[in-house]
Formats: structure tokens, sequence, C-alpha cells
């Protein structure tokens, strides 16, 4: 019965350190403010459009993809300043492969969006 007790309260654990890393994000970061921002756009077109419960499912998707992997970005940057403050080669290549996976998924992001929104604009 303790294990049990002791599983479930770490998982509330871990959900609450969870959000506070996504409210962190949100607070300081100005590139999730911006895509968290793009979220509330994109819905309010979503329900304009009425588009279709597949439409939402790939936008969601898309946009949650991005929005997380800034959210790795911002940790990996966050860990290479920590582990090397001064400006270092090779932790320069680190960050800028990191925002590459974050490049990558918006340009994705972005042909979801131009698939789904483009045909309802026309």
């Amino acid at each position: 019965m303790n294990k049990k007790k002791s599983f479930f309260i770490n998982r509330l654990k871990s959900v609450g350190f969870a959000f506070r890393g996504a409210y962190f994000l949100l607070k300081t970061e100005a590139s999730i403010q911006v895509q968290f921002g793009i979220f509330v756009l994109l819905t309010v077109l979503g329900f304009y459009f009425n588009i279709s419960t597949a439409e939402w499912l790939f936008q969601f998707l898309a946009i949650g993809m991005v929005m997380s992997i800034e959210g790795l970005n911002t940790a990996v940057e966050e860990l290479a300043n920590f582990i090397h403050p001064e400006k270092h080669k090779k932790i320069g290549l680190i960050k800028d492969i990191a925002a590459g996976a974050v490049f990558i998924a918006s340009v994705f992001a972005i042909i979801i969006g131009f698939i789904i929104y483009i045909p309802k604009i026309i």
C-alpha cells in the first residue's frame, strides 16, 4: 500500500515539476510566447473556418511538436550555458543543432498550416 501511495505521490510531484517548467517557458521565453500566440490565432481560425477533426489533430500535433522542441532547445541552451558559460565553438554548434531542430519542426508546421488553411482562404 505504501509503495502505491508513494508511486502516486511521485507522479503528482512530476506533473507539478512539468507545469512549473511549462510556466517558466511561457513566462520567460519570447519564442514560446510567440508560438503560444500563433496557437491562439490558429485556434480562432480553426473555429472560424470550421476545420475538420483531422485538421484539428494535425494542427495541434504540429503546434505541440514545435513548442515541445522549442522547450527542449531552451533546456539544451540552459545546460550548455551552465556547463560552459564562456563562448565556445563546440557549445555554439550544440546550440545551433538544437535550434535547427526547432527550425525543421517549424517548417513542417507551416506546411501543415498551409495545407489546412490555403484551400479555405481561396
